[in-house]
């Protein structure tokens, strides 16, 4: 009995199970918290909802089924359902996504009807006998099918106790067409001949001859056009971890009584065989069994120079084999494997990164509540000093249409349009607006080594010849032998020797040594190439040690069996990288080298481009340590990086940016990419972002100053409807005005 009760508070742990589900319905990140507070108030659950990609991970014990799971998020006011199973074959292309389709539609059909609507109401020039009636007809869809995202929205927060911007959005604009309602049929609205003067007079206008048609459609296809800029912008978040999933190989070749079968990758299992030819990807971790190469591991460590395997090396999943045939036993496969364990981090990072919400959110927040008290203290006054039902609702609903936010709902979406049109012609890819907050707030910038400060690209940097050598012969001599082989640093040198020494003679007898180099017979000389000299003559070894020690990879190369000359391999630093530096240090910023290549390698790159602070000889893992320690030390930190092993670092930082010519799951996890991946771009990024970011406050301040201002009118009754339309639009136009400035940005 004892030991029973002992053992008890273990048991429950392998009880637990935990699921992802997929949820509907969310229009702010408060919808987010809703869920998740929700979920977890039920018995031994956990759980966390990413408003970004509308997932929520969740932690259950035995005995509670996922069906009162989602039973529980459907009580709430939203939908929930478990992803599909991921499906053998992807589709050919990606499929739209339905829900951003209808959203688009929905946004076109409402700017469309809304425009005829808008005009004639501003412009009285364009109004003609029975135009109200034209307008009615054009708005009522506006207002009910264009704005039911909103209307719905507003229902499930007030269900729940909560108002949004929704709330303010839904009322003030079934508010504006109620009223236009009434004074259309009860009012004098509807009379023949009726116009709509366009006066910059405060007076109390009389309700029963004004209506608001165009506050209520033209408010609806603003605020509808904000929401499809920022689901198109969200829509992207979770694509890190299906870009990071392809990156694995589709089919392999696995060995079955001697033959190779060919299965889908998902399908195989701890202590199969498969074949790995060469250029092929390796299709999960595993160890050598039968054969030697070189493995490209660049994509997952960022180590420029291709790993030698042979029989007991272990390889990496997605790595790409660069030499011989190779049989691989698989040692992890599916979740276990690296690739995945890389897909997990990127997720949790991403999990774990504090959703910004919109600056316009947050004022509306607090925005919201006050002006539905206002409207009701309003109604309420009025009734009580005047007895007057119809003037004690005119104000209040005055109150409403002022406080409408069409000035503070394009503030963020004019500013991010423009200001990412204007990134887009200088290679630079903004996500979103949380992105903006970031920029301004970093202090510290971590740089990946391979392909973002270098070119990713192995090149014959020197050539040291032993007396008496001549320097053109040795590089024709070891291009010919090199030319028949796979390996990048042949490849490399192959490719300076033709440059430096013109055309390469033929190579017969060819050999490669594994692990150690290649030989050939090359115009009658037996040539050698690699670690294959017993005897290297002083010079020589002094160059080696000296290219070794500058970080660069030596290469003995020989004939008739004595080494004649070393050839230095190295990653090229791009051109542009140094000057980079330098901009991004002008912007307040310390950069900071991080690498996978070893120490010597990455000191050298750093002296050269100006980098005081290196970490070198990471794994992908590690790299986010790095990023987390930087950040433990009290820094805000940006990360720049190109490779798979990057998307997770990315992803942890503070702000990600991705070069263009990385991998995808990197530009994905990225929260900026650039495109022509020059790292100059990135304090171009960094300075648009700054100056966007500022630009979309300037809006804000105008927008919320604009219905503070008019809020107090309103409440007096002393607002004119047509200069409540004309300071809205003016206000638009202002924010509009404003944020096009941006265009001019350099």
């Amino acid at each position: 009995m004892t030991s029973t009760t002992a053992k008890a508070p273990t048991d429950p742990e392998p009880a637990l199970a935990e699921v992802e589900l997929l949820i509907g319905g969310m229009t702010c990140a408060s919808c987010a918290a809703r869920v998740e507070k929700k979920l977890n108030r039920m018995d031994g659950v956990t759980a966390t909802v990413n408003y970004a990609t509308e997932k929520a991970r969740v932690t259950y014990p035995a005995g509670t089924e996922v069906a009162d799971l989602i039973a529980t998020v459907v009580k709430t006011g939203y939908t929930a359902e478990e992803p599909a199973p991921p499906r053998e074959e992807a589709p050919a292309a990606e499929e739209a996504d339905p829900e951003l389709s209808a959203l688009r539609r929905r946004l076109v059909v409402s700017a469309a009807l809304a425009v005829p609507v808008v005009l004639p109401a501003m412009v009285p020039a364009l109004q003609f006998d029975n135009w109200q009636w034209l307008s009615l007809t054009l708005a009522a869809p506006v207002v009910v099918w264009g704005g039911l995202p909103f209307h719905r929205a507003a229902w499930t927060n007030a269900r729940h106790g909560a108002a949004t911007m929704d709330t303010l959005v839904s009322l003030g604009t079934l508010a504006a067409f109620g009223w236009s309602l009434w004074a259309l049929f009860l009012g004098d609205a509807g009379m023949p001949g009726m116009r709509h003067p366009f006066e910059l007079t405060v007076s109390r206008g009389d309700g029963a001859s004004s209506i608001y048609l165009e506050v209520a459609s033209g408010v609806t296809a603003f605020i509808l056009l904000g929401r499809y800029l920022e689901a198109r912008s969200k829509r992207r978040a979770g694509a890190a971890l299906k870009a990071l999933m392809e990156l694995g190989a589709k089919e392999v070749a696995v060995l079955r009584d001697g033959r190779e079968v060919l299965i889908p990758a998902q399908r195989l299992a701890v202590g199969d065989r498969f074949v790995v030819r060469p250029g092929e990807k390796i299709a999960t971790d595993g160890t050598v069994v039968e054969g030697a190469s070189a493995v490209d591991a660049s994509m997952l460590t960022g180590e420029s120079v291709p790993v030698d395997v042979t029989a007991g090396d272990t390889v990496t999943g997605a790595t790409v084999n660069a030499g011989g045939r190779l049989v691989v036993e698989a040692t992890r496969v599916g979740a276990d494997t690296q690739l995945a364990r890389m897909a997990k981090l990127v997720e949790d990072a991403q999990s774990g990164k504090a959703e910004v919400q919109r600056l316009a959110d947050r004022i509306s927040g607090i925005f919201v509540p006050v002006v539905l008290l206002i409207a009701a203290a309003t109604a309420g006054v009025w009734l009580g000093l005047t007895g007057d039902g119809v003037a004690a609702f005119t104000a209040a609903v005055a109150v409403l249409i002022i406080a409408c936010p069409c000035a503070l709902g394009l503030a963020t979406p004019t500013a991010l349009m423009v200001g990412t049109g204007r990134g887009a012609q200088l290679g630079i890819l903004i996500k979103g607006p949380e992105v903006l907050e970031s920029t301004r707030r970093i202090d510290t910038v971590v740089l990946d080594k391979t392909g973002t400060v270098t070119t990713g690209r192995m090149t014959l940097q020197e050539v040291h010849v032993a007396e008496g050598v001549d320097e053109k012969q040795v590089l024709r001599l070891a291009g010919a032998v090199e030319h028949a082989s796979e390996h990048p640093v042949a490849r490399a040198i192959a490719l300076g020797a033709e440059e430096r020494a013109g055309r390469l003679p033929e190579v017969e007898e060819f050999r490669n040594v594994p692990g150690r180099g290649v030989r050939g017979r090359v115009e009658g000389r037996e040539v050698a190439v690699g670690r294959l000299f017993d005897v290297v003559p002083p010079e020589l070894a002094r160059a080696r040690d000296e290219a070794e020690r500058a970080g660069r990879t030596a290469v003995l190369v020989g004939w008739d069996g004595a080494a004649r000359a070393v050839l230095a391999v190295a990653d090229a630093v791009k051109e542009t990288s140094a000057e980079a530096v330098r901009e991004l240090r002008a912007l307040g910023l310390t950069p900071v080298l991080l690498t996978g290549d070893n120490r010597a390698v990455a000191e050298a790159v750093a002296a050269t481009v100006g980098i005081d602070r290196v970490v070198a000889e990471v794994l992908p893992e590690d790299k986010v340590d790095a990023v987390r320690r930087l950040q433990a030390e009290g820094r805000v930190v940006a990360m720049v990086g190109d490779g798979v092993n990057d998307a997770a670092a990315l992803a942890t930082a503070d702000l990600g940016l991705a070069l263009g010519t990385g991998t995808d799951a990197a530009i994905e996890a990225g929260d900026l990419t650039l495109v022509r991946g020059d790292l100059r771009v990135a304090a171009d990024a960094i300075r648009l972002s700054r100056r966007t970011l500022a630009t979309i406050k300037g809006n804000l301040v105008w927008a919320f100053g604009y219905n503070v201002a008019a809020l107090p009118l309103a409440a007096a009754g002393l607002l004119n409807p047509m200069i409540a339309g004309a300071a809205m639009a003016f206000s638009s136009v202002f924010v509009v005005t404003n944020s096009l400035r941006l265009r001019t940005f350099r």
